[in-house]
């Protein structure tokens, strides 16, 4: 089993989305995944995922209607085999929580798209437009490389 927690700054647009799309692709491909999202402050703990994430889902057949924001926690690094950051602000403040050795592989998102390393994906929530669905399709590339990775 892979155990995959991916993070955002609030766990209610990007790392909710992220959590979606794996869960719903991995039980496609038959692959034993546990899935979760966390945000890194505390804001949004028990709420749903933005409204706007989870329309923007729905059209595409993902469902993060289950999902209550969480805040990431030291034992995180011991529970996850890898821990997923949405953007470098949050891989630097992963990487600066104690966590006592923990074995979580803590990454940067779209560093599994297989493309330029080191690219953000954006925060959506105070944008305009089509903000959410450029986000999910990043992280749908993004996902897809995870997937062909854990499935090698």
């Amino acid at each position: 089993m892979i155990r995959v927690l991916f993070v955002c700054t609030g766990n209610i647009c990007r790392s909710p989305t992220a959590e979606g799309v794996l869960r719903a692709r991995a039980a496609v491909e038959g692959l034993n995944c546990e899935v979760a999202s966390a945000g890194m402050g505390g804001w949004h703990v028990g709420e749903a995922p933005d409204e706007r994430s989870i329309a923007v889902a729905s059209s595409k057949g993902y469902d993060l209607s289950a999902q209550s924001a969480q805040q990431i926690e030291p034992e995180d690094f011991h529970r996850y085999d890898h821990i997923i950051a949405m953007d470098q602000g949050h891989l630097r403040q992963l990487k600066n929580i104690p966590h006592q050795g923990g074995p979580a592989q803590v990454s940067l998102m779209m560093d599994w798209a297989g493309g330029e390393s080191g690219i953000d994906v954006p925060d959506p929530y105070y944008g305009e437009g089509d903000g959410f669905m450029t986000v999910l399709e990043m992280i749908e590339t993004a996902v897809d490389g995870f997937l062909a990775q854990a499935n090698a």
